[in-house]
């Protein structure tokens, strides 16, 4: 991945959201799927990456539901939350 400015930028604003919950979540999301994403579900991350923090805490934690656009393979794994590691 360091070869790749793209994902290199990804892995930032994944781990740099604004606040550690949003941290944990997107950033951890990244660092467990990343490698195996392809094309379009890069495509798909940097859309997800452009919502409000708010509503992907919320989407997460059950408290509000998922819009369609979001709903699909991507935001299954997402929303399994298993990748989040708090040390």
């Amino acid at each position: 991945m360091n070869d790749n400015p793209q994902m290199r930028r990804l892995q930032f604003r994944a781990w740099h959201r604004g606040t550690r919950e949003s941290d944990y979540t997107v950033g951890g999301f990244f660092d467990r799927y990343h490698a195996e994403w392809t094309a379009e579900e890069i495509d798909w991350f940097e859309r997800f990456m452009e919502e409000q923090d708010a509503d992907i805490i919320g989407w997460a934690l059950g408290t509000i539901p998922v819009p369609d656009e979001w709903k699909g393979p991507m935001m299954d794994k997402f929303l399994k939350l298993d990748f989040v590691k708090i040390v």
